[in-house]
């Protein structure tokens, strides 16, 4: 044995420890998980300001899990997926059963583009119009029946100035 073994093997067993999280994940598949803690969000619309109730999605295990396994989102609901410091945002429909509006928001709280009514289950990658400080998963055609659109002011303490 040399001694490039057991640093081989301790190598190994460090990278099993840090597949942990997605193992977990591919086992907890299509498991009902708990709710993430909730917090008011509101959107300033034309119409006068809306209030959501948004699960916070903070951790990179929670933003990879996001929506997927829900079998329903219901109306003024979502999940708000925080980025900071704001980068380009990629996401997909990987396991997700119910259609999603994605609310892009840029760091001064203003929505920047929508994804409408995305496709369940789909892989096809949906990115961000730029650097977003955060994402806004809403039930699929939510944005357009509520008024929500791209100009519009998102307020939540995560954004700068609000």
């Amino acid at each position: 044995m040399t001694a490039k073994t057991p640093r081989r093997r301790l190598l190994a067993a460090a990278m099993a420890l840090a597949l942990l999280p997605a193992a977990a994940l591919a086992q907890s598949a299509g498991e009902p998980q708990p709710k993430l803690p909730t917090e008011p969000l509101t959107i300033e619309t034309a119409d006068g300001p809306l209030t959501f109730e948004v699960e916070m999605a903070t951790t990179p295990m929670q933003q990879s899990r996001g929506l997927m396994f829900r079998e329903e989102v219901p109306p003024l609901t979502g999940m708000l997926f925080v980025h900071s410091p704001p980068r380009p945002i990629s996401m997909w429909m990987r396991n997700t059963p119910t259609s999603l509006d994605m609310v892009f928001i840029n760091e001064d709280g203003v929505i920047t583009g929508i994804a409408e009514r995305t496709t369940p289950f789909s892989e096809a990658v949906i990115s961000s119009p730029g650097p977003m400080a955060g994402v806004l998963e809403i039930l699929g055609g939510e944005a357009e029946r509520l008024g929500i659109a791209p100009g519009t002011r998102v307020d939540h303490p995560v954004f700068g100035g609000n």
